[in-house]
């Protein structure tokens, strides 16, 4: 029992959380990955490799999760360079060799480990982020430089990843805008801010459907505008289509998504009774959530739902007990990550949005992002043993304050008192 407590310290809430993602994330790759066990006729190859993954995140999560938060500042120093080379690197591949998976540079491959270097660039950045809004914050909010710095370290990651996942762009941008919110950045900049990307995304929406897609097909850092025209003309153009006449082989994976959520009930057809994994080309991945519903039902989609919304709530809750504004911030800036990636997925999903490369954080099958989050989890759990160990301290001085006002132990009292001030102001002393 006490190895079970030393190993899973923290909050438990993040543990319950984390532990039943990976439980479903199990039960469902397992299921979803019919099409790859069909490629590579190995029954129990994609689960066994999905199912490694998931232990080596496990560990990575205790790792992390025994490291002193205030380690975390350090990463963006040696993380951030690393990403932004290894962002261009990609890029430049892509352009002169062509390499592409499923059109897009996003990937490579060292030492036969294929992995996505914009995961490495977002958790570059939020960590930056919280570390700038922390150290530039005054009584009337944060510095007019905190916004400048990071404009420009999130800018130049934004133009190195949008060209090959304008959705992660995205994503991360808003991840970053509800960050410098609630860092208290000036509301007028905020504004601009906002009217400004408006504007362009305006004009780039209008570019992208007005310009015929194959006069800039080759064009570098354009050859994906065919696709982008698609996909935003597939979710607005939506005509009634009489059934006898409706064509499933156009834009498949959202015919096929729909049918497995339509076809499913309050309870599901059960874990591995799917029938759409064998028609949806991603149902392991960016489609995984129509696969929970078509087997688990609407419980089971609820449930998922409710497991991100819980994480998002437990680490407002684990904010607001940070005395300092780095851990603050950063929990909240990789929980808001992990949530915003999972409702995009899950909107996908559903056709709430347009169709658009990102894994359900945790249950889709990974390999960079799958450990890239198991990373954030350590951190939040990190971030929640300072916090614990902070009500520990002042629930200690709070007795010690009692003692003295009875009149009793006034000696033992503040030879106890002096200790403790002193390690609430020590972060060497957190282990």
């Amino acid at each position: 029992m006490d190895l079970l407590k030393n190993i899973f310290k923290g909050d438990k809430v993040i543990w319950i959380i984390f532990l039943c993602l990976c439980l479903i994330s199990i039960v469902e790759v397992f299921s979803a990955a019919s099409t790859l066990t069909y490629k590579s006729g190995d029954h129990w190859g994609p689960i066994t490799q999905h199912s490694v993954i998931l232990m080596v995140g496990a560990v990575l999560v205790v790792l992390m999760h025994n490291i002193p938060y205030k380690w975390f500042q350090v990463f963006p120093v040696f993380l951030y360079p690393i990403s932004l080379l290894l962002l261009a690197f990609v890029t430049i591949m892509g352009i002169v060799t062509g390499d592409r998976v499923n059109g897009a540079a996003r990937w490579m491959t060292f030492m036969g480990v294929q992995f996505q270097p914009s995961e490495l660039a977002k958790m570059a950045i939020i960590i930056a982020v919280s570390f700038i809004l922390s150290k530039r914050q005054d009584d009337e909010g944060a510095n007019p430089k905190a916004f400048k710095y990071i404009m420009i370290i999130t800018g130049i990651a934004l133009l190195l990843i949008a060209p090959e996942n304008l959705s992660t762009a995205m994503l991360l941008f808003g991840v970053v805008f509800i960050m410098m919110f609630i860092g208290r950045v000036a509301a007028k900049k905020l504004l601009l801010l906002v009217g400004g990307i408006v504007l362009i995304g305006a004009i780039g929406v209008g570019t992208v459907v007005a310009i015929p897609a194959k006069t800039l097909h080759n064009t570098p850092g354009l050859h994906r505008l065919e696709t982008w025209q698609n996909r935003i003309k597939g979710f607005f153009d939506k005509e009634e289509v009489p059934a006898a006449r409706f064509d499933i082989d156009k834009d498949a994976q959202i015919a096929h998504a729909r049918i497995a959520i339509a076809t499913s009930n309050v309870v599901g057809k059960g874990p591995g009774n799917s029938i759409q994994r064998d028609f949806l080309s991603q149902a392991f991945s960016d489609f995984i959530f129509a696969i929970v519903i078509e087997e688990m039902g609407l419980i089971g989609g609820i449930f998922v739902v409710f497991l991100y919304l819980w994480l998002l709530i437990r680490a407002g809750r684990i904010a607001q007990k940070c005395d300092r504004t780095f851990p603050a911030f950063l929990v909240m800036g990789i929980a808001l990550l992990l949530v915003s990636q999972a409702i995009l997925n899950m909107m996908v999903a559903v056709g709430l949005f347009p169709v658009t490369g990102q894994p359900l954080p945790l249950i889709s099958k990974g390999g960079t992002s799958t450990l890239i989050n198991c990373a954030y989890i350590g951190m939040i759990l990190s971030i929640s043993r300072y916090t614990a160990r902070l009500e520990e301290q002042k629930a200690h001085d709070a007795r010690i304050q009692m003692q003295i006002e009875a009149g009793t132990a006034e000696s033992q009292a503040q030879t106890a008192v002096e200790p403790t001030s002193e390690m609430l102001n020590n972060d060497s002393k957190f282990e």
